[in-house]
């Protein structure tokens, strides 16, 4: 699926607010910058990698660049992923890297307005919220806006060097 058919059709002036691509991990719709998404493609084998954290699935080679791809619900904890042919991955451009999440759904890109976005709540030590950003909604749905720059960045992903993201 081209990105270009879910971007708005309207100029990039007339919208206010951010744009999110949203998505469905289980029963919950999560949302990540439009910016960070590079394209959207069914589900392929990946390769697989040895001694990697069991939410690595593999690599993919994606015109002659080797992408790993993250299965979100392994790494959320969200239960064993089934891979089908309705299993989408989201290719995403995250500092200076390739890389791919699999998700349950797209649904689509969705603009938040300032004022529908909440900051992300308060849990203390018990729920981990650092990759949150916020919380949007839009009528009766309501969105997990992740951090995803943060979330595959971060030293338990083992995607980027340290080093390097400086």
């Amino acid at each position: 699926m081209q990105l270009a058919q879910l971007k708005s059709n309207k100029p990039a002036t007339e919208v206010e607010g951010r744009e999110f691509l949203s998505f469905r991990l289980g029963a919950e719709e999560y949302g990540i910058e439009i910016l960070k998404v590079q394209e959207i493609r069914g589900w392929e084998n990946p390769t697989a990698i040895a001694n990697t954290p069991a939410f690595i699935k593999g690599v993919i080679n994606l015109r002659g660049i080797i992408v790993p791809i993250i299965d979100l619900r392994l790494k959320f904890r969200l239960g064993e992923a089934k891979y089908d042919s309705l299993t989408v991955v989201i290719i995403l451009s995250v500092a200076k890297r390739v890389m791919g999440i699999v998700v349950d759904a797209v649904s689509d890109v969705i603009t938040l307005a300032p004022q529908q976005i909440s900051a992300a709540p308060e849990f203390g030590a018990a729920l981990d919220t650092r990759f949150i950003t916020g919380l949007g909604t839009v009528g009766e749905r309501m969105l997990i806006l992740a951090d995803i720059e943060r979330l595959m960045t971060s030293a338990d992903m083992q995607l980027v060097d340290a080093t390097r993201n400086s």
